[in-house]
């Protein structure tokens, strides 16, 4: 990957590879009595696993050292010693980042007999290793490197995702010989060794190609992340949401949406997102963490983060809501204004050029261009209440902690540094004076 990160560490739709194979292998055994998961680890051991500690907050997790890395046979010997002896064992892989729950669960199933597979068929199978079957029977898989001219036309190849009885791992893994040209121990000889006690190995085949396929490069990486998020995209315009441009759409956690809902290009929406009915956001937003509900109207160039916009709320363009901002209905927040931790009431507007942070915003309040509630201190941060039929005139300064009266107007230009009262006209600026025959300085010739 030439990064100081390892591999599984590198991100696909903002998680770790890692972190997806731990968040879908647990869905698909949900229901399962006992889980234990280990993860076999080798490159960047200590990153990996302060990366897990991170975000992995639900999973116990053993950890099994591989030094040195001799094979996928020799780093499921490694974590054997967490295996128990009894049940299934599920071997995935940290780079093979999107099977799909549904896929694990079917594997599962199929497992019963001893031992199933995932498989899948390529017109083009060079660099995989290819299951041969005899009578319709898997019976081994051969590495290319170590296949013949025929068994290099086989279609049917592996994956190295698998499911076996777990007495089986504990016996047989220890029998895997290193007699290949790559002199590594290879966990397929493990299906050879299945077959030679008579155990019949199932195959599964997953329902997209991309579900098995591992990332080596930045290269893969990134077309990974195309294939998945124009998987993402299909799965929504499916359940009715609109895009103007699946291609150019990404979808970064989980999106809930009501009808006749539409998302304009390049649109990122992150975290858990939920939109109500007839919502619709423009070009190029980043929406994080947030609840739209009916008829919210997001503009162009628009960034929230755990926000909460009721109905018939504007936004944008070029607006930036933080989080803890609460629009009440029909609220209006205008191009380059910034909102952060405000609970503002319904009919409010606030049109462009101003932040308003730290505030209590009441009903029908109109905030001039320019407005900026001054809200911390250097070493804290303190509150501004505005009430409702207020009138913010432009390029006011509110001073926290302050309060602003029911009615009340401020002057263009104001700083307002005390309590205004319900209906007052608070003036707050400088008396305007005027110089007669007062020179503008001017540079002198010598001067650059």
């Amino acid at each position: 990957m030439k990064s100081d990160l390892p591999k599984v560490l590198q991100h696909l739709a903002n998680k770790p590879l890692l972190q997806h194979v731990l968040e879908t292998s647990g869905s698909a055994i949900a229901d399962s009595d006992e889980k234990r998961v280990v993860i076999v680890h080798g490159h960047g051991a200590e990153l990996v696993r302060t990366s897990v500690e991170q975000w992995n907050n639900q999973t116990p997790i053993a950890w099994a050292l591989q030094e040195p890395q001799l094979g996928t046979g020799h780093a499921v010997h490694c974590a054997l010693p967490h295996v128990s002896q009894s049940g299934y064992s599920l071997v995935l892989y940290g780079d093979v980042p999107l099977v799909q729950p549904q896929t694990l669960s079917k594997l599962i199933s199929a497992a019963a007999s001893g031992a199933a597979l995932l498989t899948m068929f390529l017109e083009e199978p060079k660099g995989y290793g290819r299951i041969v079957r005899e009578l319709g029977r898997i019976t081994r898989i051969v590495e290319e490197k170590d296949a013949s001219d025929q068994e290099k036309r086989i279609k049917e190849v592996n994956t190295g995702i698998l499911c076996v009885r777990s007495d089986y791992l504990h016996e047989l893994i220890p029998l895997i010989n290193n007699h290949n040209a790559q002199k590594e121990y290879y966990l397929t000889d493990l299906i050879g060794l299945l077959c030679g006690k008579d155990i019949e190995v199932q195959s599964v085949h997953p329902d997209y190609a991309w579900e098995v396929e591992g990332v080596n490069d930045k290269l893969q990486l990134a077309e990974l992340e195309r294939k998945w998020q124009r998987y993402q995209a299909n799965r929504l315009m499916l359940q009715g949401l609109g895009l103007a441009d699946p291609n150019r759409f990404d979808l970064r956690g989980t999106l809930v949406h009501g009808k006749d809902c539409f998302i304009d290009i390049g649109t990122i929406i992150e975290g858990d997102v939920r939109l109500g009915n007839r919502v619709r956001i423009g070009a190029h937003c980043h929406i994080k963490d947030c609840i739209l509900d009916d008829d919210v109207d997001v503009r162009p160039m628009t960034m929230m983060e755990q926000a909460h916009l009721a109905q018939g709320s504007q936004v944008g363009p070029f607006a930036r809501l933080r989080p803890g901002t609460h629009l009440g209905v029909n609220v209006h927040i205008g191009n380059f204004v910034e909102v952060k931790n405000c609970q503002i009431a319904e009919e409010t507007k606030a049109g462009h050029l101003s932040y308003l942070g730290d505030a209590e915003i009441g009903r029908h309040v109109n905030i001039g261009a320019g407005t900026i509630i001054c809200n911390y201190d250097g070493a804290r941060k303190h509150q501004t209440q505005i009430e409702d039929e207020v009138f913010i005139g432009s390029n006011t300064a509110l001073v926290a902690p302050v309060r602003i009266a029911a009615g009340a107007t401020t002057a263009a230009g104001s700083v307002i540094h005390k309590d205004v009262p319900p209906g007052q006209l608070a003036v707050a600026r400088g008396r305007q004076t005027h110089i007669e025959n007062w020179k503008r300085p001017v540079k002198n010739q010598d001067q650059s």
